[in-house]
């Protein structure tokens, strides 16, 4: 029998919880305030917390960094009015496993403690000691920005939370879904994909939840919808802003409840999956403009992943370029190299498509380059043209010179080469001047002066 811990300055709220959970077949115990908690934790083993913010002495906060920091296997729901539900999404962020509003619904409650069990569980070591190393299924960068993506995604995956995936377009939102499934414990179930912008308003729903037979003209065949086929596995919905209004009603019911009816069906299918979501759009905007539900905002964006654009993270553009080099040159059969002075071009880019608009263009340059070399002559006239503008277009408002916009992109570079040689020669400083044409005590004061002393020890 799994022990629920009631955390509630209010009797009439601790005795209400209580008689439900018993209900349903589990030992209850329960406190006054965070305090009193803390010391239930040291003497009983307990499956799952349930606690409300506000309380005297010690509050829900409070007591949600405690067990974080002392039973970090602890799964911890949130009690919260309607009014604070966004303090109760900030609980979310902080570690909180999910909250439940006032007044409850037993369903409601019934689906959140039993996702919680479930994922107290899971192996220990599978929930508080992730891999050293992420599989990283594609995902190519070392900037301090790409390592706190590849943290959080060590951070997520292993647990059941939902996951809100946002930036814009060709940033590689879908490798940050797939590194989630394929680094949790659903490796081995499905992983569905569906595009809510490519899907006509009339089909949403047969797409999401399937249709019975006969259910409207066409529908010659049973066929089971998308959240179906992705049950105990996990559910990729892209472009999540994209989906209408009225079906957003029943998308939130499905994520609370996990089940749902087809189309035409009056049979309760019950489901276990994951959702993942993403979007290109800034979803609190469209929350204030009356876009999205505030509710299935607040449920879908759990745990926030955000994917900077390609600009904000240069130090990952060699990295990126040599990886799709690589790439374009096993499947086409080639063996192109890219000389200096393209990736310096590359470099002072700025990229408005990402990592999709950088993976064409060398794929592009590689079928145009003649003696298995991408010079500038191989790069793209409106590129250059693109290059020119930038060039000419005042910089910060004005503020910022030319000579000084340059030299930072100069050193930008320098500093890529430098990161490049040492690691070609093993971290030999030596050698590494030589390959650059320079003095060693030279390569050491521009190591010195970009933070590369390391890389060389």
């Amino acid at each position: 029998m799994k022990k629920i811990l009631i955390v509630d300055d209010e009797l009439n709220m601790r005795l209400v919880l209580s008689a439900m959970l018993k209900k349903e077949g589990f030992d209850v115990s329960c406190a006054a305030n965070g305090r009193e908690a803390l010391q239930i934790l040291q003497s009983h083993k307990t499956a799952v917390v349930i606690t409300d913010l506000k309380m005297p002495d010690v509050d829900g906060m409070e007591l949600l960094t405690g067990i974080s920091e002392r039973y970090p296997e602890i799964p911890v729901i949130m009690i919260t009015a309607h009014g604070t539900i966004a303090t109760a999404v900030e609980a979310l962020k902080k570690g909180a496993f999910d909250y439940i509003t006032k007044p409850f619904d037993l369903d409601d409650l019934r689906n959140v403690v039993a996702k919680a069990i479930k994922t107290s569980d899971l192996k220990q070591s599978e929930l508080l000691l992730p891999p050293a190393e992420i599989e990283r299924i594609g995902m190519i960068g070392s900037s301090p920005r790409t390592m706190e993506i590849f943290d959080a995604i060590k951070r997520v995956a292993q647990t059941t939370t939902t996951v809100m995936i946002t930036g814009e377009t060709g940033t590689g939102k879908e490798l940050v879904a797939d590194a989630i499934h394929y680094n949790s414990p659903r490796k081995n179930n499905p992983l569905i994909k569906i595009n809510c912008a490519a899907i006509a308003e009339t089909l949403m729903e047969s797409e999401l939840f399937g249709y019975e037979k006969g259910a409207f003209t066409g529908a010659a065949v049973t066929k089971p919808g998308k959240f179906e086929l992705a049950h105990k596995g996990t559910l990729f919905l892209d472009e999540v802003a994209e989906i209408p209004r009225e079906m957003q009603v029943k998308l939130l019911r499905v994520i609370q409840e996990q089940e749902f009816e087809r189309v035409g069906g009056l049979r309760t299918i019950k489901v276990d999956v994951r959702i993942v979501a993403a979007t290109n759009q800034n979803l609190s905007r469209q929350v204030q403009a009356g876009n999205f539900r505030e509710d299935l905002y607040y449920r879908l964006n759990v745990f926030p992943i955000d994917i900077p654009p390609l600009r904000e993270r240069k130090e990952d553009l060699l990295p990126l370029v040599d990886y799709f080099l690589e790439k374009f040159n096993k499947k086409l059969g080639l063996s192109v190299g890219m000389d200096r002075e393209v990736k310096e071009m590359l470099l002072r880019y700025e990229w408005p498509g990402n990592i999709r608009e950088l993976e064409n263009l060398i794929e592009r340059m590689m079928l145009l380059a003649k003696n298995n070399l991408i010079t500038s002559g191989e790069v793209p006239a409106e590129f250059k043209l693109s290059l020119d503008k930038l060039v000419a277009t005042p910089f910060d408002d004005g503020k910022k010179r030319f000579k000084e916009y340059m030299r930072g992109h100069v050193e930008n570079v320098e500093r890529q080469m430098i990161i490049k040689c040492l690691e070609e020669t093993g971290g030999n400083v030596t050698n590494a001047a030589k390959k650059m044409g320079l003095s060693r005590k030279g390569l050491q004061l521009k190591m010195i002066k970009y933070n590369l002393r390391k890389q060389s020890e």
